[in-house]
Parts: C-alpha cells; sequence; structure tokens
C-alpha cells in the first residue's frame, strides 16, 4: 500500500505549474495528501476528483481546488480524462497582502470550515481568468527569467481573490477569519512565521513552541515536510536573503549579515562558504551584473 502523504519541495520549488496528459503520466491519481494547496483545470475529458471522501465531477473548463492537507484522487469521469492543468503551491510562501486582509493560509482553512465551493463551473472558472492564470504559470515555469516567482505568486494571488471574492458573494463572512494567523501556527504554515522574522535570533525550540509542539516531534515532522532540519532551513533561508542583497544591492558584509540575521560578519562568511563553496565577497563578483 502506498503512503498517502506525497512530499514537496518546500524550500527549493514553492510553486509548480504543469500539464498532466493521462496518456503519458501516471494515472489515475492516487489517494493522496501534502501541505500545499492544488488547482486543476480541466483542459479535455472530464475527471472525478474526490476530495476528504467527498466525489466531484468536473468537466472541461472547470476548475477544482484541493486545499492544503485534504485526501484528494482524480479518477476519469464519462468520456475520460485526457488533459488537465495543475498550480500547486505552499500556501505559506504567499504572506499578508495587507494589515486588514487574513493570510492565504487562514482563508483556505476558514473557507474550508465555512463549507464554501472548491469546485467552479466553467462560467465561475472563466470570471476568474482561469485559462490565462494557468498558461502565464506554465509559460513562466518554463521560461526561468528573471523574476519568475514573483511573477508566478502575482497570477497565484489574482486566482486566489477572485475566487475568495466570488466566496464574499456567495455569504462567507470574512470578519470572522482571523487576520494573523500568530496563535495557530501548524507545521504546513511556519514556513511564513520562519521567513518573516529570518532577521532575528530566533530558536528552533521557539518555533516548535509556536506550533504547539514538543521539540523532537516538531523537529521529526519538520524533517519529513523539508527535508532537513529547521536549523538548516533557517540558514539556508538566510543565504537565499543575503544572495538578494549580494547581487542587487551595494551593502557591505557587515550590514548583509545584521540583515539577515547571521551573529556577525565572520559567521556569515562561514556559513556562506560552507553551503556555496566561495565567499560572499567571490559570489558577488561573480554573479552580480554591472549596473
Amino acid at each position: 500500500m502506498h503512503s498517502l502523504f506525497e512530499k514537496q519541495d518546500s524550500l527549493n520549488a514553492p510553486i509548480e505549474a504543469y500539464i498532466f496528459e493521462t496518456d503519458k503520466d501516471t494515472f489515475p491519481v492516487k489517494p493522496h495528501w501534502h501541505y500545499f494547496a492544488e488547482f486543476i483545470l480541466v483542459l479535455q475529458g472530464s475527471a472525478e476528483a474526490v476530495c476528504d471522501n467527498k466525489s466531484y465531477i468536473v468537466s472541461e473548463n472547470e476548475l477544482m481546488i484541493f486545499p492544503p492537507n485534504s485526501v484528494h484522487s482524480i479518477l476519469p469521469a464519462n468520456e475520460g480524462l485526457k488533459r488537465f492543468a495543475g498550480i500547486k503551491f505552499d500556501t505559506a510562501k504567499f504572506p499578508d497582502t495587507s494589515p486588514y486582509a487574513p493570510t492565504v493560509p487562514s482563508l483556505f482553512s476558514y473557507a474550508r470550515s465555512k463549507d464554501m465551493p472548491f469546485h467552479f463551473c466553467t462560467e465561475e472558472a472563466e470570471s476568474f481568468h482561469s485559462r490565462e492564470i494557468f498558461s502565464g504559470c506554465i509559460e513562466e515555469m518554463k521560461s526561468c527569467l528573471y523574476g519568475r516567482d514573483v511573477m508566478l505568486r502575482s497570477q497565484i494571488y489574482r486566482l486566489i481573490f477572485g475566487i475568495v471574492r466570488f466566496w464574499l458573494a456567495a455569504g462567507l463572512d470574512i470578519s470572522e477569519c482571523p487576520v494573523k494567523a500568530a496563535d495557530s501556527y501548524g507545521i504546513e504554515n511556519i514556513a511564513e512565521y520562519i521567513d518573516s522574522c529570518l532577521e532575528e535570533n530566533i530558536r528552533v525550540s521557539d518555533i516548535a513552541a509556536k506550533c504547539h509542539m514538543s521539540y523532537s516531534g516538531f523537529a521529526v515532522k519538520f524533517r519529513e515536510m523539508y527535508g532537513m532540519s529547521c536549523k538548516d532551513y533557517i540558514e539556508r533561508m538566510r543565504l537565499y536573503k543575503a544572495e538578494e542583497y549580494l547581487l542587487f544591492t551595494d551593502h557591505d558584509l557587515s550590514y548583509i549579515s545584521r540583515k539577515t540575521g547571521f551573529s556577525d560578519c565572520s559567521h556569515f562568511i562561514r556559513i556562506f562558504k560552507r553551503y556555496r563553496g566561495i565567499t560572499p565577497k567571490q559570489f558577488r563578483s561573480q554573479k552580480k551584473q554591472p549596473q
């Protein structure tokens, strides 16, 4: 029997966009769950989408959402399923858009608790500009151009808030949805908290407490999800942030080490060289483009 849990590479691939063809890819899609949210848009044929024991017939040009942590599968229906487009993403990598708006993870969890629709007919999917957004995301994934991650997030934000506006029109009272998730972090969205305080001296024990978990239990679950220890994750995220400073600013190493949470400049240089094989100054001279 296969494991229901499907591991995602949240650190290196927080967003995936793809075309699934049933005559080339492994099909049917067996029951599984993951910490990512997943959207599918049927392009040819029709599918039976099963999500948390509820079955939906998703026809051509219709949209289906599988929220984070839901057990779901995709089967052929009626005349069969030929192709669908998919977008899969880590909701924790979609930060607050404004001081009054709930976080994306909170929105999904709240809408799910209120039995909002997660299957949308052709007309509804078209009102969200679904085909345009799916196509744009897939092209961005292929192109690997500068700013790809930002462009992908902007497209997905368009789709998310098109759907949220639909839910509001359907009677969702968003005033009851918590704006901040500070008191309700779980292993699936703790990266949002970590990313927000990389500049600070954060400890793994404090992060575990945010999830209301023991240190040992948190460590096991975190490694299961991210493929590394929480300490390594924090260091790598600090390095990614440092690389942005090295490439796109002229700040010195002391300033960068402070802004990225390293204890001092020497610590920053040592960790950077351990992971990248070169010093920060060498990285800057090799990678930075002339202005």
